[in-house]
């Protein structure tokens, strides 16, 4: 099989892409097409369903059985669904005999605001793809495991979603694989930088970009920030290869660096890439070292001057962490012995690290230049609503008030509550009084907490109306308490419904 890419002629790929709205290959006509038991099926890398539903010699039918399923169609059907001989020149489609066959996947994404964009890479590596991952006898031929590009997976569109959305001057995808973070970019970034220690995945983001009908993008090979010299952002975004391995086996997972070094190594020289106020996020893997707090561990790479918001989803122990990864590689179906010896070197190299687990999240940096810096890092196990990069956005907004706000200055401001917070009342049946009430929000990060009567009183005024300190002397006369004592008390409270985004301040 050929190792050949597509080329991105921009007039003849405009046509491709014509043709592929045209057949309704998008991301909603794929789930009319398939139902959706074919079509979650497929995202478990089972075609067996999307065969059986795409039979006919329609364009969709086509389109489906060469991009997604990679089955070797027609030359009849294929020029009915697609300009054939510009993808013949172009490289999309490869001759066989009689018939023609995809030389990459191309993959329906649908943009945030319902956008049909497509995103390009190896045959066989898209995330459900045909063919499954690259492990085992996904790929194409010819072409080095540790090269291999491959499509959205979660981790890509967790952080897509993660990601702040104002509009920007200039953005950087660092490591940027199939180029679905730069394609996001493109729609809120004046220009756009998209970096990778693999020239194959530059291509991949050329393609993905051209075939999305996207501007192009600044493209730039080489590790971490060596591409972009002395170049400044308003916003970084990453997800690297933050797999924490012996070794660099493959360049899309592997970072190459000890432990969590390349993680680490991103944060700390993210200051001098971003210009004030700019924003890096990524994704990132992190050891739990034996004997050191996690939380600890991580607040010491933020560099001085930026604020940090540390998020941990997921900690997985030492040997299911080992086990994911190798069954990602496909070490699990080759030879057993070779299976064990990689296996072991993991443990060793973990044992040698003192890791007892290994956690998985987001960072998000921001370039303040406060000599207080807010940095907070939490676990968060817990379901979120996405897109989150407006509650991201927020959280450290709301950062910038509380620092800039003494209790007194607090009493004084206006509130709002967040929306959709909804009021829990537990206690036993039948009792006078709850035990106590949980305040629980319904969009964002959708945390509770846990308030006293006269907190969940407080945050149920917050209309922007009044101020905090007006309403905390209505409660005073309310409950019959000292109003002086209650505002010396409150300010602590309310400073947490703040920090946690149940009340949003109010400016004019």
């Amino acid at each position: 099989m050929s190792t050949l890419l597509p080329t991105a002629d921009r007039a003849r790929t405009a046509r491709l892409r014509d043709a592929l709205l045209a057949a309704a290959f998008t991301a909603d006509g794929l789930l009319d097409l398939l139902g959706a038991p074919a079509y979650a099926a497929l995202a478990r890398s089972e075609t067996v369903p999307a065969l059986r539903a795409t039979r006919g010699d329609g364009p969709l039918e086509t389109l489906v059985r060469l991009f997604l399923l990679q089955r070797p169609v027609a030359q009849g059907p294929a020029a009915a669904a697609l300009p054939l001989a510009d993808c013949l020149a172009d490289g999309w489609l490869l001759r066989d005999g009689d018939e023609v066959r995809a030389s990459v996947d191309v993959r329906p994404y649908s943009g945030p605001d319902g956008e049909d964009w497509w995103i390009v890479s190896d045959l066989g590596c898209a995330v459900g793809g045909a063919g499954g991952i690259a492990g085992g006898s996904g790929g194409p031929a010819g072409v080095e495991r540790s090269q291999l590009v491959l499509g959205v997976g979660g981790a890509s569109t967790t952080l897509a979603g993660i990601t702040v959305r104002t509009p920007v001057d200039s953005a950087l995808d660092l490591g940027t694989g199939s180029g679905i973070q730069a394609l996001h970019a493109s729609r809120h970034a004046t220009r756009v930088t998209a970096t990778d220690l693999n020239p194959r995945a530059l291509h991949f983001t050329r393609l993905t970009l051209a075939l999305s009908g996207a501007p192009e993008a600044d493209l730039r090979e080489g590790s971490l920030f060596e591409p972009v010299a002395h170049d400044t952002f308003d916003l970084i975004v990453s997800n690297p290869p933050f797999v924490i391995s012996p070794g660099a086996r493959l360049t899309y997972r592997d970072g190459g660096m000890g432990g969590d070094d390349l993680c680490r190594t991103l944060v700390q020289q993210s200051a001098d890439r971003l210009n004030d106020g700019g924003y890096l996020q990524l994704l990132a893997n992190w050891q739990h070292v034996e004997g050191e707090d996690w939380r600890e561990r991580l607040s010491s790479w933020v560099p001085r001057g930026c604020d940090a918001w540390i998020v941990q989803r997921e900690v997985q122990d030492v040997a299911q962490y080992a086990e994911l990864w190798l069954r990602d590689a496909g070490d699990h179906r080759g030879d057993p012995a070779a299976y064990a010896a990689r296996y072991d070197a993991w443990l060793e190299e973990f044992e040698a690290r003192k890791t007892k687990g290994v956690g998985f999240g987001w960072i998000t940096l921001r370039k303040s230049g406060s000599e207080q810096p807010s940095v907070t890092a939490e676990e968060w196990p817990h379901p979120v609503e996405q897109p989150l990069g407006t509650s991201v956005r927020g959280h450290f907004e709301r950062q910038d008030f509380l620092r800039s706000h003494d209790d007194a200055a607090l009493l004084a401001a206006r509130f709002r509550l967040a929306d959709e917070v909804v009021q829990e009342q537990v206690g036993l049946p039948g009792a006078e009084d709850p035990e106590h009430v949980i305040l629980r929000q319904n969009r964002g990060m959708r945390r509770a907490t846990k308030v006293d009567t006269v907190g969940a009183g407080f945050a149920g005024v917050c209309d922007g109306s009044l101020s905090a300190g007006r309403i905390l002397d209505a409660i005073a006369q309310l409950v019959g308490e000292d109003a002086v004592l209650l505002r010396d008390r409150t300010p602590e409270a309310i400073r947490l419904l703040v920090e946690q985004g149940f009340l949003t301040p109010v400016t004019d």
